[in-house]
């Protein structure tokens, strides 16, 4: 089942973040003020909504309640970054992001309830996307146009089985480079020792494959 976010603010960083998580399956609600930027989006993401973001009584009138996560993509607007992230924690939202200008503002944002703050440039956008969309990515890291590195937890039937009997490779097309036990990376892979709960595995992968690890 799709993830459904919220993005609240469409500047640069917030309407690449959009279009990416609806390219990668996501169900996406997209507002903002400014009707020029909802008539461009609209039919790059589920929902685009056209309200005045700085007003309480429109950010509550959304239904925030009924996402996943929340992204508060006003990095430039204290006030109305506050006020939207106090909202959604108001509504119950499981997970809600903050964008921050500077470490102050991630601060402020952090204390009134931010699950996590960050401080993106366009790029930032995409790499964040993609780490929504799976439960199981921690990291991500561009190498090249169509490689890409990452970090990642077992999905849940893998733990217990080891690398030969996940034969990996084969079924979705990654290649570890290295394995984290107990907070200790090893580049030494035993592929015959089973996956624990809180194995981390570094991955790298064609970008094209990314959907498989979904």
């Amino acid at each position: 089942m799709a993830k459904s976010i919220a993005v609240i603010g469409l500047g640069r960083f917030g309407k690449k973040l959009a279009c990416t998580l609806y390219d990668m399956g996501g169900d996406v609600m997209a507002v903002d003020r400014d009707s020029e930027i909802i008539a461009s989006i609209a039919d790059h993401v589920t929902y685009a909504i056209e309200g005045d973001v700085s007003n309480a009584d429109v950010v509550k009138g959304l239904g925030l309640r009924e996402m996943d996560v929340v992204v508060v993509a006003m990095g430039s607007d204290v006030t109305s970054s506050i006020m939207a992230v106090m909202i959604a924690k108001e509504e119950g939202v499981p997970t809600v992001i903050a964008k921050a200008k500077d470490h102050r503002m991630g601060q402020i944002l952090k204390k009134i309830g931010a699950d996590k703050i960050i401080f993106p440039e366009e790029e930032t956008g995409l790499r964040t996307a993609r780490i929504l969309m799976s439960d199981s990515f921690l990291e991500f890291f561009d190498i090249d146009d169509n490689l890409c590195l990452l970090e990642i937890k077992p999905k849940p039937e893998w733990i217990g089985r080891n690398l030969i009997e996940l034969n990996l490779r084969e079924k979705y097309r990654i290649n570890v480079v290295a394995v984290k036990d107990h907070s200790e990376m090893r580049s030494f892979i035993d592929p015959s020792r089973p996956l624990e709960e809180d194995t981390e595995l570094l991955v790298i992968l064609e970008k094209a494959d990314l959907n498989l690890l979904k």
